[in-house]
């Protein structure tokens, strides 16, 4: 599955109208994010997932199992469902410039690699420019992102690069802390360990400070 930008509304800033410093804003649409994907096929989903657990020796005509393949079905289709996302900004009218930070939001995604579950927290900031972002947006971007098959390295990336291409802000920071159960059901079977990846754009990638003030909001040492 592929990320894909739908056309943009009308812009949401009128003309002319100015920042708190007096520089005049420049218009700019809100974002819609559309999740580009076949259409599902619940009925080939469930037979493939029989067919997937006859193979691995499962009987699937056991009383508490002949549901299952639909159940299987069914949940895939939950965890690969990547809703369309309008991103809603704001005029940043006061200058707010200080770090905008949503710490500890949950999600839940699949490895692309064996396609069992990893979740975990994510915490993601920026820097505000001439614009801010509504909040629920953070994390429903996290969310759009990770309703597909995902390492956790290019699921950082995609919500940090996203948020620097459309809000424009002076930088951003996202922060992953996530448990795969690919390391700790199988494997190494690792449990208890959990993965950090990060990303960051802007002021927040070339600025130690401000980087260490990201880490330290977010609750974690640096």
């Amino acid at each position: 599955m592929t990320q894909e930008l739908a056309p943009e509304p009308a812009e949401v800033t009128p003309p002319g109208a100015r920042h708190a410093s007096g520089t005049v804003l420049r218009p700019r649409p809100e974002l819609r994010i559309a999740g580009a994907q076949a259409a599902v096929d619940l009925a080939a989903a469930e037979r493939a997932a029989a067919g997937f657990l006859a193979a691995l020796g499962v009987d699937v005509d056991r009383p508490g199992l002949r549901e299952t393949p639909a159940r299987m079905a069914r949940a895939y289709a939950e965890l690969l469902d990547a809703q369309p996302l309008q991103l809603t900004t704001f005029p940043n009218d006061e200058g707010y410039s200080e770090l905008v930070l949503a710490r500890a939001i949950p999600f839940r995604t699949v490895c692309e690699h064996h396609l069992l579950p990893f979740s975990g927290v994510a915490h993601v900031g920026y820097l505000p420019g001439d614009r801010i972002l509504g909040l629920s947006k953070l994390a429903r971007l996290v969310e759009h992102f990770a309703a597909r098959p995902q390492t956790q390295e290019r699921l950082t990336k995609q919500v940090a690069d996203c948020l620097a291409a459309r809000l424009q802000p002076r930088g951003t920071g996202v922060l992953l802390e996530a448990e795969h159960s690919c390391m700790t059901v199988r494997g190494v079977r690792a449990l208890g360990s959990t993965t950090v990846t990060s990303a960051f754009t802007g002021t927040l990638s070339t600025d130690a400070p401000a980087r260490a003030e990201f880490f330290a909001s977010a609750g974690l040492p640096r």
